[in-house]
């Protein structure tokens, strides 16, 4: 994508073409976003996307030669895909470390590309409890927009948006400067901060309603807070609500239940709530804060009419055509409460990509999220795909389709993956990263042309184990979904969940931490931890609890806010709210977090099942 316009998409076939390019400063004169267009070039990337990968992988190869990764593999030059896999390894985060620190500690010389890397990445960090260092550059930029611009162009054929604004709770996080001078912030700061983002949400009518200064403030409670006075200021103008994942959109409607009084005071009198402290920030509201009596007692009216808050987004922004974010994997949870708030509206995930890079975006809008597909761009990175073994008939009869026990066969290119089939995603970028294990396993759900479309799955890292027992992510929620139909009765849900395997005892056994949303009595929470308990289903699991190998599950409940903590913790190491994934399995590293968990614990139960 190299001397491409950037608001303009970028087609994959352009180097057999024998149009003439423009100069750049031309086109960017003559930006004119066309929908049909972006789909156009994104069918003729996908109509022959074996070809284009070979163009893709060609142009990765060529413009960093000079690497000295790529050097020492041997590769003397060559840019197709058979002498790629021969001489390059197939490598996680782990393996380029050391190669990665070099580069922020300031070895200016070509390490993992032939141009420099100007800033980092961070990733959320949630997993193992620090965040780590991906290579970043105007590239990654680039397959951002990309992306925004093809999912929009789907999105709008099936749900249009008028001219208008965006209510979007999205966060800038802290940054700070390594050892060699380069800036380190998350993914989603760095493109935020790019003008391509700017002229692209133009472009695609999704202009936020808040001011930057909000965005970019210091303090994450105060732009939630003007996120949402932003929202109901141009409340009739609001197109769309959205954020990166849906756990912020959640937790920003969970902050509107308590502070919606306050809001509606702001703009009656048009004067700015004193928990506003950031000069930036209350100049910026000022601007576009006035006295407006009829509209406060509108949102007044509305809200003490509310059931419970349902359907609150529909009711106080009648235009939203939808309400859009990641909302697969580990967002999951968030569903049923996202749902509850937003009523009628339709609920619509974002594109798939990762810290370290984009895979597809979602062409199929209309899908719910828990069926999200996602088509592979075949131009924006080299894709190939580790075949992940049939399991046994055991295994299929008695686990549950997120088990890990896999046999591993040799990666596939982007067209000759399966329907049906499972693979673990690997990628090679335009920011240094080849042959990069992303730890992701997807089904092959279809086709878009010969370009796959993916269905997540979930992480391939295993979250529990303590010996033969293999549980991950999707076990943890199907689990914690089938014992909270417990809690429907009482009226009570999950605000949020984690876990831990203790080893102190012995035999070890799994720790289940739930907040809830109020005092659930002792026989409605002693049965939900007996049904946790059953609801682990992977052989090895159950096989050693009959046997007790593993000891009887432990549900603690922690008071109120814990999960609130445990998000200002991420927030005080830099992390960003629009990036923040609630670590799903606390291990020894993440010590921090396990201590917040412990010291707001109110109530203990053990499982009974296996007795």
């Amino acid at each position: 994508m190299q001397n491409q316009p950037t608001s303009l998409p970028f087609h994959p076939l352009a180097h057999r073409s024998s149009r003439v390019l423009a100069p750049l400063s031309v086109l960017e004169k003559m930006r004119v976003f066309s929908l049909e267009s972006v789909i156009e070039d994104f069918e003729a990337s996908t109509k022959e996307a074996a070809d284009v990968q070979r163009e893709t992988l060609r142009r990765i190869l060529e413009e960093n030669a000079e690497a000295e990764y790529l050097q020492s593999l041997g590769l003397a030059g060559r840019t197709d895909p058979e002498s790629f896999k021969a001489c390059v390894p197939l490598v996680n985060h782990q393996d380029l470390e050391p190669l990665i620190q070099r580069i922020a500690d300031g070895d200016a010389s070509p390490i993992l590309t032939g141009t420099p890397i100007t800033s980092m990445s961070l990733s959320s960090g949630t997993t193992q409890g620090r965040p780590k260092l991906v290579p970043f550059n105007e590239e990654l930029v680039k397959s951002t927009m990309q992306i925004y611009r093809t999912s929009y162009a789907f999105r709008n054929k099936e749900f249009p948006t008028g001219k208008g604004k965006a209510l979007q709770f999205i966060y800038s996080s802290k940054q700070f400067r390594t050892n060699g001078g380069l800036t380190a912030t998350t993914a989603t700061t760095n493109v935020y901060r790019s003008e391509q983002f700017k002229n692209t949400m133009k472009d695609i009518q999704s202009q936020c309603c808040s001011p930057d200064e909000v965005i970019f403030g210091s303090d994450f409670h105060q732009s939630l807070y003007c996120h949402l006075l932003s929202g109901l200021i141009f409340s009739d103008e609001v197109q769309l609500i959205s954020s990166t994942f849906a756990h912020s959109i959640v937790h920003a409607f969970r902050t509107f239940e308590k502070v919606w009084e306050e809001l509606c005071a702001d703009i009656r009198e048009g004067v700015l709530s004193s928990r506003i402290t950031v000069p930036a920030m209350r100049d910026a509201m000022s601007k576009i804060l006035k006295p407006n009596p009829n509209l406060a007692d509108s949102i007044h009216d509305k809200c003490v009419g509310l059931s419970n808050w349902y359907g609150v987004i529909p009711q106080l922004w009648p235009n939203a055509k939808y309400v859009y974010g990641i909302m697969t994997g580990s967002m999951e949870p968030y569903l049923k409460k996202l749902r509850h708030y937003a009523g009628d509206l339709p609920l619509m995930s974002a594109d798939y990509g990762s810290s370290e890079g984009w895979v597809g975006a979602n062409v199929n809008p209309s899908l719910a999220p828990e069926f999200a597909t996602f088509a592979v761009l075949p131009d924006i990175a080299y894709f190939e795909f580790i075949p992940l073994g049939e399991k046994s008939e055991e295994q299929m009869l008695e686990q549950s389709p997120s088990m890990m026990h896999y046999t591993e066969l040799e990666p596939v290119g982007l067209t000759e993956v399966e329907i049906g089939k499972e693979y673990e995603i690997v990628v090679t970028n335009f920011a240094g990263l080849y042959r990069y294990r992303l730890g992701d396993v997807v089904k092959v759900a279809g086709f878009h042309s010969s370009t796959p479309e993916l269905r997540f799955i979930c992480r391939r890292s295993l979250l529990l184990t303590i010996n033969i027992d293999k549980n991950t992510e999707k076990d943890l929620q199907l689990a914690v979904e089938e014992a909270t139909k417990l809690l429907a009765a009482e009226k009570l849900e999950v605000v949020d969940f984690s876990s831990h395997v203790d080893i102190s005892t012995d035999p070890g056994h799994y720790v289940i931490f739930w907040e809830l949303n109020g005092n659930a009595r002792e026989d409605v929470l002693s049965s939900c931890c007996d049904c946790l308990d059953r609801a682990f289903l992977d052989a090895g699991y159950v096989g050693s609890r009959k046997v007790r190998t593993i000891g009887p599950l432990e549900l603690r409940v922690v008071q109120r806010g814990t999960f609130q903590m445990i998000l200002d913790h991420f927030l005080s190491m830099g992390a960003a709210v629009s990036q923040f994934k609630t670590p799903r399995c606390i291990g020894q590293s993440n010590s921090k977090v396990l201590q917040i968990l412990n010291s707001n614990v109110t109530d203990r139960y053990f499982s009974s099942a296996y007795d």
